[in-house]
């Protein structure tokens, strides 16, 4: 179990999905990955509100506020100073799409588009530090940008969360880090593969997940493989949400 209390500024700490039928995603991821829906009661909060794994904190879920995009997953990296982020992010390139704003005694945030078209979330705790569960099934693990240009992207990110790309990086892909601690990935987007942050949640079964996908309505985008941490595959919820699932090869 990794639970987690804090997150180092720079950390993806959380992920949310913007539904355009929360009752029906709900029931799916539930039906997927053992996840509970509480949402907020409260008139303001619009319908937000959290999936739980053991009454943790594991991810978000909101009705869908642009219904000219599809539905996707977005997310948020821990920073301390959310304006401060902001302005940085704004100075190297990036447009601010939303905020930064107060969310109740939560914390605050801020949507940016980077400048190869991306969108990322910033997200200074208050009440809630993010995902109180990670990197074990069931939980999200990993976060990896898909960009048609890796230098710019690269330029972007550490200017805005001081992200450095580590040794084990190989052509065509990055690993941002912190410090030498892995942060997240990035590769150069493929033929029809749009600019885009994507979430990947651990399992114990990938193929098992995978069929499990089907049987709930939703659908296998790219089937289970054999991958570097072990073996993993791209799937979409029943309303087109993209994500994928890692079913990861414990450490030698």
């Amino acid at each position: 179990m990794a639970e987690r209390t804090s997150y180092v500024p720079g950390t993806p700490s959380w992920v949310d999905l913007g539904s355009p039928d929360t009752a029906a995603a709900a029931e799916f991821y539930g039906g997927l990955l053992g996840w509970t829906a509480q949402i907020d009661p409260r008139p303001e909060a619009g319908g937000y509100g959290m999936f739980t794994l053991r009454g943790k904190n594991v991810a978000g879920l909101g009705p869908q506020q642009n219904p000219d995009m599809p539905p996707f997953w977005t997310v948020y990296v821990s920073v301390a100073d959310a304006d401060e982020t902001l302005a940085r992010m704004s100075e190297a390139g990036g447009t601010v799409v939303a905020g930064p704003m107060d969310v109740f005694e939560a914390g605050r945030m801020a949507v940016v588009q980077d400048p190869v078209g991306s969108f990322i979330s910033i997200w200074q705790s208050n009440q809630h530090i993010g995902a109180q569960l990670v990197n074990e099934p069931g939980t999200f693990g990993w976060n990896e940008l898909a960009t048609p240009d890796l230098e710019a992207s690269r330029a972007f990110y550490t200017a805005a969360f001081g992200w450095g790309r580590l040794d084990a990086s190989s052509e065509g892909a990055d690993l941002y880090g912190i410090g030498g601690v892995i942060m997240c990935g990035a590769h150069i987007a493929g033929e029809g593969e749009l600019p885009a942050w994507s979430v990947w949640f651990t399992v114990d079964d990938a193929d098992a997940v995978a069929a499990k996908v089907v049987e709930l309505g939703g659908a296998v985008l790219a089937p289970p493989n054999d991958m570097s941490f072990g073996r993993g595959c791209v799937l979409a919820d029943p309303h087109g949400a993209s994500f994928g699932i890692a079913q990861v090869n414990e450490p030698a």
